[in-house]
């Protein structure tokens, strides 16, 4: 049976049309995976599945996620992940060796949904990280995501009772109904430039887009890798923000609206 799946031009380019085309027609692809991001049960037979090539110095793996999740794409990463990534995806506990220890490649995984705040419905994008998001030069393993968005001008939230303030320097760019990127500031206050771009653009729906246009502005939340999670529907996503809101694991900010 055919799969639902997307295999991207530069994935294609990668692993050659003939296995591409395999893939497509259901030979090599698994029904059921679990998403390279969120870790959470996929059906390529139900619902419209990513084809995700990490590729190391010397081993490449195919793995699959959501598409709600992220796009098909090429992950660059270190020989020493690629292995991790394979261990992780095929179930294999290995004790790790701190002295080997390397941060797993991040990806961010953007969500779009409204949350009512003040009675009132606004358009929000929750922002969580596949992996710990580390400091630059850091040789922890901890995660320093959250202190990293303070320092740019986020909010801890403890709990969704008003707005948070505008992040001046900051938008979200919205192109033809589509969501295309987050900018910031750009280094030497020159112009913006991307914190976050999308590899296709995202659709959102219509009544996301509606309030976006009333109030010109979107509200961004974020938090830690596995505080929120992928959640199917808007009530439980906002449960699962209240959640990390009052475990401390929440960050905000209002951004102006770019585009249309």
């Amino acid at each position: 049976m055919p799969r639902m799946l997307d295999v991207s031009d530069e994935v294609r380019a990668e692993i050659g049309d003939d296995e591409a085309d395999r893939l497509l027609a259901g030979e090599n692809a698994p029904g059921s995976y679990d998403c390279t991001s969120c870790r959470t049960p996929g059906d390529s037979e139900a619902e419209r599945t990513s084809t995700v090539l990490f590729i190391g110095d010397e081993t490449a793996v195919l793995a699959f996620a959501h598409a709600t999740c992220l796009p098909s794409q090429i992950v660059q990463v270190t020989e020493e992940q690629l292995q991790g990534a394979v261990r992780s995806i095929n179930g294999d506990h290995v004790e790790p060796d701190p002295a080997k220890a390397v941060p797993e490649q991040a990806v961010l995984g953007v969500t779009s949904g409204l949350v009512l705040i003040a009675g009132e419905l606004h358009p929000a994008l929750v922002v969580e990280p596949t992996a710990p998001i580390v400091r630059p030069g850091a040789t922890d393993v901890g995660d320093d995501f959250l202190p990293l968005l303070i320092e740019q001008g986020f909010m801890p939230v403890t709990q969704l009772t008003e707005v948070p303030p505008v992040l001046h320097g900051w938008s979200v760019l919205l192109a033809a109904g589509q969501l295309h990127a987050v900018l910031q500031p750009g280094p030497t206050g020159g112009q913006p430039v991307a914190w976050w771009q999308a590899h296709q653009p995202l659709q959102v729906t219509e009544s996301w887009r509606a309030a976006a246009n009333k109030h010109q502005q979107v509200l961004m939340f974020a938090a830690p890798v596995g505080s929120i999670g992928r959640q199917p529907r808007e009530d439980l996503l906002r449960d699962a923000i209240d959640k990390a809101a009052a475990n401390g694991k929440l960050v905000a900010s209002a951004m102006p609206l770019a585009g249309t």
